[in-house]
């Protein structure tokens, strides 16, 4: 994570994204240097649409494109020090390097037809970074679907032991969560649309005057094209804030999904129960004064971040409802952050939940050990059901049973085996309706799963095919 940073990075406030959070890929997409190298990509792109149009000649456009990739950004930033304008900086300096095609840069345009499109394209480019490791994630799931489909463990509601399932069954919920997100962010991803180049305030008035009204669908279509983006139909000076808002708000839906389970694995690597845990290095340091310490930091991390993620929608809400008639520039400075480091965020949040379920450790004996306990609770019931078809008053079987699982609970509290199977067996009322080798095998509670290992068997198949269509 560290390892080839130059400390002098750190005089300034450095945010955690830059280094710590994300991956070098993501961070990278996100980066003024990968921005600017859009914009002029866009430029670049505008102007051979035009020279098509015989607006501009092949040779600046020749030479716009031998300058393209010659970024600068510091001499960028001294230029915006003076017009305090960025996009205009890029300009300007692009047109002192490209000295034939610098002046037809920027020709009918204004800053959002460059920028817009450009937040678009990055924003897709995130989208299939992400779609890449969620696709891992998921197979990652499927494979401890199937190997895990018939483990029993005592599930919990309420933090009570209730009744048995399977570890691949527990799993399932929360891979059959993330593939809901999966389609989501596949659906974002295809709706995806840019401002397009419709000027000032998305009328196309600029463009219409170099190129005739008439001319104006096919000049868009071509860079539409071009640029491998479908543009929105109507647009302001910007595309419609409302787009961020939805492609957020499933970046937050995928990042619930990771906070549960992360949470729930918490808990459950919890001394008490023990039955699953994150991987632990052999250089690990849990705890800075206790060295026994054995914190679940990715789990923490995840829950820490994702919580982050869920209130970014808010702020992209506001952006969208705040666009007062054709734009205001209220959602500019915050976009800066919001767009970035929504993507980091999930990014790393992905990056995290691969690592921590390629190396789950499970405790198959803590599971059989916690079902030993409390799985004889659940499975009274089925003696109930028998009991009373065999001609028993309901009410009074209940009564036998409930007193007997109190007795049992005192018996765990105290560090004995759960004794609810031994007590039940030979209990005198409960025996002129079942023999004990009746009650014995109505609470073997580990058949007491339903159909929990076929419905995660499936839930694995669903996942395959579903990454199949990719």
């Amino acid at each position: 994570m560290l390892a080839g940073k130059d400390m002098a990075d750190f005089a300034n406030y450095q945010s955690p994204f830059s280094w710590r959070y994300g991956s070098e890929g993501m961070r990278r997409l996100w980066s003024e240097y990968e921005k600017r190298r859009l914009w002029r990509r866009i430029w670049v792109t505008l102007a051979e649409v035009q020279a098509e149009f015989g607006l501009v000649t092949p040779e600046q456009v020749a030479d716009l494109r031998a300058h393209q990739d010659e970024i600068d950004i510091p001499r960028a930033l001294e230029i915006e020090s003076k017009i305090q304008h960025d996009l205009m900086a890029e300009v300007r300096l692009f047109a002192e390097q490209a000295k034939i095609g610098g002046g037809i840069l920027h020709l009918g345009a204004t800053s959002m037809d460059i920028e817009d499109n450009a937040d678009v394209i990055r924003l897709a480019l995130a989208l299939d970074l992400l779609l890449v490791k969620l696709s891992a994630l998921l197979r990652n799931f499927s494979l401890l679907l199937e190997r895990y489909a018939d483990t029993p463990l005592i599930a919990l509601t309420h933090l009570q032991p209730a009744e048995p399932s399977t570890l691949g069954y527990r799993l399932a919920m929360y891979a059959q969560d993330l593939l809901e997100d999966y389609q989501s962010l596949r659906l974002q991803r295809r709706l995806l649309r840019g401002k397009g180049f419709k000027g000032a305030v998305g009328t196309g008035a600029s463009y219409a005057e170099l190129l005739g009204v008439e001319k104006l669908e096919e000049f868009e279509a071509a860079l539409s094209e071009r640029l491998d983006i479908p543009f929105y139909p109507v647009a302001a000076q910007t595309y419609p804030r409302k787009q961020d808002y939805t492609v957020i708000a499933a970046l937050a839906g995928l990042a619930q999904s990771l906070y549960k389970f992360a949470f729930d694995l918490r808990l459950l690597q919890s001394p008490s129960l023990g039955e699953l845990a994150e991987p632990f290095g052999s250089q690990q340091v849990g705890s800075s004064a206790m060295p026994f310490k054995r914190n679940p930091i990715r789990a923490e991390k995840i829950d820490s971040l994702a919580r982050y993620l869920a209130s970014l929608p808010r702020l992209a809400w506001d952006n969208a409802a705040h666009s007062l008639l054709e734009r205001t520039l209220d959602d500019s400075a915050n976009r800066r952050i919001l767009l970035p480091e929504a993507c980091l965020i999930a990014d790393e949040l992905l990056q995290t939940a691969n690592n921590l379920v390629e190396n789950l450790r499970v405790d198959e004996d803590a599971m059989a050990r916690n079902l030993a306990l409390y799985g004889p609770f659940a499975a009274t019931e089925r003696v109930l059901m028998a009991a009373v078809k065999k001609g028993a008053d309901r009410q009074a079987v209940h009564e036998c049973i409930r007193q007997h699982a109190m007795q049992a609970w005192e018996a765990i509290r105290s560090g004995q085996p759960n004794p609810l199977a031994e007590r039940l067996s030979g209990d005198a009322d409960l025996l002129k309706h079942l023999t004990p080798e009746e009650i014995r095998e109505l609470m073997d509670y580990r058949q007491h799963v339903g159909d929990a290992p076929q419905r995660a068997r499936q839930m694995a198949e669903t996942i395959r095919l579903a990454l199949i269509e990719l």
